[in-house]
């Protein structure tokens, strides 16, 4: 997977916010959403659940900003996806989706006025949502004796690698993951400690954080 970004980007989990503006109430809604298919989903779901708003404003963005998109539901061109979508951009996440239902309060905001409630409840919603940075971690399988998994597992522990699973048979075997680019260091230690005897299988890379 040498395609692999160094580092990845994304909302922590799912949020919504509540904002008003000159008594329209906007409410902002944001999801992590890896698939243009999930982000649809995603806005479908929201209009579905305010389907009596005025408006259901919405933007995503993925694969690295090479997929962005936005629709202004209604609004004055310019003034809701965009503003949006810029906030998404601005908070430097990637694989978002963010929705803003907007229920009007019987005051104009004019242009001006919507840009700055739009982003304001988009940056508002990215906030509450979190944000997490991953980067590829190197998966492997390791198989050894008893006592050098204790070995094996206080030093797993001191250098946080993320333990997948262990199973206790004739023999241990780990499955286990640990940063790119520090897995090197790690799979050349576990070869001293053991005088080369166990050496961990390489079986992959993923995404993940610690």
């Amino acid at each position: 997977m040498d395609n692999m970004k160094e580092f990845f980007t994304t909302l922590a989990g799912e949020a919504h916010v509540e904002f008003e503006e000159k008594r329209s109430i906007f409410i902002g809604h944001a999801l992590r959403t890896d698939t243009e298919e999930e982000a649809q989903e995603y806005i479908k779901k929201i209009k579905k659940q305010y389907n009596d708003a005025t408006h259901n404003v919405s933007a995503y963005t993925m694969k690295n900003g090479i997929i962005a998109r936005y629709s202004d539901d209604g609004e004055p061109q310019g003034t809701s996806g965009m503003p949006t979508l810029d906030a998404i951009r601005k908070s430097g996440v990637d694989n978002a989706c963010v929705v803003i239902t907007r229920y009007f309060g019987g005051t104009l905001l004019g242009a001006g006025g919507l840009v700055r409630a739009y982003s304001h409840t988009a940056s508002l919603v990215l906030e509450a949502a979190g944000i997490i940075t991953y980067e590829p971690y190197s998966e492997y399988e390791l198989r050894c004796g008893y006592s050098e998994y204790q070995k094996y597992n206080a030093y797993f522990c001191d250098m946080g690698v993320l333990i997948d699973d262990t199973r206790f048979e004739d023999q241990v075997t780990i499955r286990f993951a640990v940063k790119r680019r520090e897995s090197d260091q790690i799979v050349t230690k576990i070869k001293e400690m053991s005088y080369g005897r166990d050496i961990p299988v390489a079986l992959g890379e993923r995404y993940d954080y610690r």
